[in-house]
């Protein structure tokens, strides 16, 4: 495999402090394109630049990884922030400590479901994910709502997202809510259409780096580290998708080819590399960004998932990492 020069901005001076040669560092990552930098930072040698021995640890969900920071088995992990509200309303002490992506999430409608838009879900079966998820509020709390739908309404199935490919593909459910690069590959594979894509219509910051406070006291130069890799993953994700998707691809699809339902056969890398594309990675959360965790935890508390009517998002978001970058 061929690997194009990457000169990554940090080069050019901006980096941190330098750390001790192989800090032992543990990352808690789920398989999906929002946590591509993690992986890319990893397999580009970016942790390792930044005097890291890193160690990623998957997980299913992020309701499973938050486990692992609230019980010190991970430094940080990248997933959605909606888990630290959850914890953090019953005592945790966490932080929010940067962003990662945007909320890429399509709807795709079976070309068979007559299904046009949102609305036209009533009646339907949807795959979707795990009740509770970040995904899952914002699709209830937003995408249904907007549309004049509740959840009952429709028959939501949360299941793993390549068996929500494999159930549009055979006609078993009419639509699926699907994140990258499975909605990519369910367009190749299934006779679908995307409807619907929250990124477009209501952007949020479905992905932020999450530790715990006890780490950020304890740990804090290694952490900026570890940011500093993610960040440098995030501009070559941005400026090179192909040069991203030669080291991750192997994450998502083991063959070097996808069979297509009607383009034959497609470099995988390829459809990595335009999934990737399609996402919206920063490193840095903005004053727009935390304006829409604030309506997200308002609509989590309508769901019953906070008890607070008046949960301090605040609290919970350390930014000092980027505004000592100046980002």
């Amino acid at each position: 495999m061929i690997r194009r020069l990457f000169i990554p901005l940090l080069a050019l001076g901006l980096a941190g402090p330098a750390i001790a040669e192989n800090e032992e560092f543990r990352v808690g990552y789920v398989r999906v394109m929002d946590d591509a930098q993690v992986m890319l930072a990893y397999e580009a040698g970016l942790y390792a630049k930044h005097g890291l021995d890193a160690e990623l640890i998957e997980f299913s969900s992020g309701t499973d990884l938050i486990k692992g920071i609230v019980g010190g088995q991970l430094d940080i992990g990248v997933l959605g922030f909606s888990n630290a509200f959850t914890w953090a309303g019953r005592g945790a002490d966490l932080r929010i400590v940067g962003g990662a992506q945007r909320g890429y999430h399509a709807l795709l409608a079976h070309d068979d479901a007559g299904i046009d838009e949102v609305a036209d879900l009533a009646g339907k079966d949807l795959a979707s994910q795990k009740q509770g998820s970040t995904a899952d509020i914002v699709l209830k709390g937003v995408t249904l709502a907007e549309a004049g739908l509740s959840d009952d309404d429709l028959n939501i199935m949360g299941v793993a997202p390549s068996v929500a490919v494999q159930s549009l593909a055979g006609g078993r459910v009419d639509a699926a809510f699907l994140f990258e690069p499975y909605a990519s590959i369910a367009k190749l594979q299934a006779p679908v259409t995307e409807i619907y894509e929250i990124g477009e219509v209501w952007p949020f910051p479905c992905m932020v780096v999450i530790t715990a406070e006890e780490t950020l006291e304890e740990r804090r130069e290694v952490l900026w580290a570890a940011l500093d890799a993610q960040r440098e993953a995030i501009e070559m994700l941005e400026s090179d998708p192909e040069e991203a998707a030669g080291y991750i691809t192997s994450y998502f699809v083991k063959e070097d080819v996808i069979e297509t339902r009607d383009q034959g056969e497609i470099a995988s890398e390829k459809v990595i590399a335009d999934a990737i594309a399609t996402n919206d990675f920063s490193a840095v959360l903005t004053e727009a960004d935390i304006e829409r965790m604030k309506e997200l935890a308002g609509i989590m508390h309508e769901q019953g998932i906070l008890e607070q009517a008046d949960f301090d998002v605040d609290a919970l978001l350390d930014l000092s990492w980027q505004k000592e970058r100046e980002l």
